[in-house]
């Protein structure tokens, strides 16, 4: 029995590194195919189970990811590993199937206008096309995730219902997927709200089923994983270097570092399986081949220590 102010957390957590794609998608600067595939390869070593690797977009949209097929081909698979990609529509799927990806990850938003902005259609007309995507991915073999943005807040409308969070979701369910990710895609979500929103969804949905995707943008990412983590989440996206942000989220910052979440959790004694000084040698090479000081604190804390 826990004692006063005691939170539960867990032994294990599951951190699922989502900088090749969601990280990458945003940047000014287009990093080569064969520094991409250098870079996952990098992650690969790192004890990482799940790395998503790009988005069968078109290329248009996001140009950053132009190279998608190229990128899956050509990285190396290590057993274990599942090389995921987010894919928009039936094209998409066709060319993530071709390059042999493992998990095809779908996604909307939980928010009409974000949705409208991101996949340019309705909550309603999205529906029908991912659910063709996710039903002939598992035909062919593959898992897949589901993705729902702006959970706790849209740059567009503001404030977000938990019901249109939850008709999303269970949309998605019945289609297939194995597992939902709900994304703080502005990163506004503070502790209390989290909180209150996984109150209501883990009364219909199973806490091992879930996984939180928390931005950084307020500095408050951190906490709310401590949060849900009390509340039997034990899977979470992240990305190297705090890498990240949306194109079509206003303000929208990285994600949560990953080297940042494993320090933490390294200290509190929950086990990841993912190598700490490996994570930041991936950490440091994407940065030295985007140019620019990346927002994590232990990226920070690293550089300073060898300049000291």
């Amino acid at each position: 029995m826990l004692g006063v102010g005691e939170m539960n957390w867990p032994a294990n957590v599951t951190i699922k590194e989502v900088g090749p794609r969601d990280g990458l998608q945003n940047e000014k600067a287009f990093v080569s195919t064969d520094d991409k595939i250098a870079w996952i390869n990098q992650l690969s070593g790192t004890g990482m189970k799940s790395i998503e690797i790009t988005s069968f977009v078109n290329p248009k949209w996001i140009p950053a990811l132009a190279d998608a097929a190229e990128v899956a081909k050509g990285i190396e698979r290590m057993p274990g590993i599942i090389y995921s990609a987010l894919v928009p529509n039936r094209q998409g799927l066709e060319r993530a199937l071709e390059a042999d990806v493992d998990e095809v990850a779908v996604f909307m938003s939980a928010s009409e206008t974000h949705n409208h902005k991101n996949i340019n259609k309705s909550i309603s007309a999205t529906f029908p096309i991912l659910r063709e995507v996710a039903q002939e991915a598992l035909s062919a073999g593959k898992s897949v995730r589901g993705y729902v943005s702006t959970v706790f807040g849209c740059p567009y409308e503001g404030p977000i219902s938990v019901d249109e969070v939850i008709r999303v979701s269970e949309a998605l369910f019945d289609m297939g997927i194995g597992e939902l990710s709900l994304g703080d895609t502005i990163g506004i979500a503070n502790p209390k709200q989290v909180q209150g929103v996984l109150d209501i969804l883990l009364k219909r949905f199973d806490a091992r089923k879930l996984a939180l995707h928390f931005h950084d943008t307020r500095g408050a990412a951190l906490a709310n994983i401590l949060v849900s983590m009390d509340m039997g989440i034990t899977t979470f996206d992240a990305s190297v270097g705090g890498l990240g942000g949306c194109p079509y989220a206003p303000g929208a910052s990285g994600n949560v570092a990953s080297e940042d979440l494993l320090y933490m959790l390294d200290a509190m004694g929950i086990q990841t399986g993912v190598n700490p000084e490996k994570l930041l040698d991936a950490a440091r090479f994407i940065q030295g081949k985007i140019g620019r000081a990346l927002p994590s604190r232990n990226l920070k804390v690293g550089s300073s220590n060898e300049n000291g």
